[in-house]
């Protein structure tokens, strides 16, 4: 099969190479190269560094509203398009060019968290369990029918980063079963996407990271985990910012004001939330690096006592 792959991040590199392991992926479209890091250089994304190594042709088209961006997908013949975490939008004028238009890998059991963070959305919700669907496209966001799917379930201290690097080994797997179907001439069966609970994973907003200690510590808990390694909680302790990398809640009553300081010691250092307490294990200072928070209390060389969180 003529295959020309869609994607951008780190988490679509899985499925590129499941792509093009048993077809002619005859050539690759990525986000044009962007600043990035902290000396903010041009980068090239990390789909477009697998394509080149693999010998694969990159196009980096801004959009595809122009009909050259369109001619040229179209000259390219494909069967397949599939698209992972590209970042653009896809006209319906595009996705009726291939053969049997176009797959997306999306990180979710659809229709619960369509749209763009649903990795990181699943977690801040508590969700127990997610998984990945190989969804047909179509002009809605997320909303075409899915042809496979597989489920996982969402370990108690896991992050963000960590569910990202399962999903994204789960997702290629997904697609190479799908692929390995169209190749042996059994297309998947296209199953409507039901219409009760649908959910939205907005994107992820810097904003959004600070904790809330009226709260319960359950919520502040998943948000950590989530926001981790991107943006990272983060609060005002013992008057200075914190970023917050790994937090537990305790179900513990208290009569305190939400965001007193109970405790502070070897284990970690606890705040009095909305309902419950959050205990903080791993912390950053501005500048630093993660530390745990014994690390920190030592640093700090402060005795143990009550203090106010801001």
């Amino acid at each position: 099969m003529r295959i020309i792959f869609a994607g951008t991040p780190d988490f679509a590199v899985p499925s590129l190479r499941a792509a093009a392991a048993r077809n002619e992926v005859v050539a690759v479209y990525t986000q044009p190269d962007r600043p990035a890091g902290r000396g903010r250089g041009v980068t090239a994304s990390p789909v477009k560094l697998e394509a080149v190594q693999r010998g694969i042709p990159v196009l980096q088209p801004e959009n595809f509203k122009d009909a050259l961006s369109k001619d040229a997908l179209r000259a390219l013949k494909p069967d397949l398009l599939v698209v992972v975490a590209y970042g653009l939008i896809l006209p319906q004028s595009v996705l009726g060019i291939p053969t049997h238009g176009c797959w997306n890998v999306h990180a979710s059991l659809l229709p619960r968290w369509r749209g763009a963070a649903p990795i990181q959305r699943a977690i801040q919700a508590g969700d127990s369990h997610t998984g990945v669907c190989l969804m047909q496209m179509e002009k809605g966001l997320d909303t075409g029918p899915v042809l496979l799917s597989q489920s996982l379930d969402i370990c108690a201290d896991e992050t963000g980063g960590k569910l990202h690097d399962r999903l994204a080994a789960l997702g290629a797997q997904v697609l190479s079963d799908g692929l390995g179907l169209l190749r042996a001439g059994f297309k998947p069966i296209a199953k409507p996407q039901p219409a009760a609970g649908v959910t939205y994973a907005h994107k992820l907003d810097k904003a959004e990271a600070r904790l809330d200690w009226a709260q319960p510590a359950r919520v502040l808990a998943d948000k950590v985990r989530a926001f981790n390694p991107w943006p990272v909680a983060e609060a005002r302790l013992l008057d200075e910012r914190l970023r917050i990398h790994g937090a537990v809640a305790l179900d513990e009553p208290h009569a305190a004001t939400p965001g007193e300081i109970l405790r502070m010691g070897r284990e970690g250092i606890d705040v009095a939330c909305g309902e419950g307490v959050l205990r903080i294990r791993v912390l950053q200072r501005e500048g630093g690096k993660a530390i745990t928070s014994a690390d920190y209390l030592n640093a700090r060389r402060t005795p143990a006592g009550r203090s106010e969180a801001g």
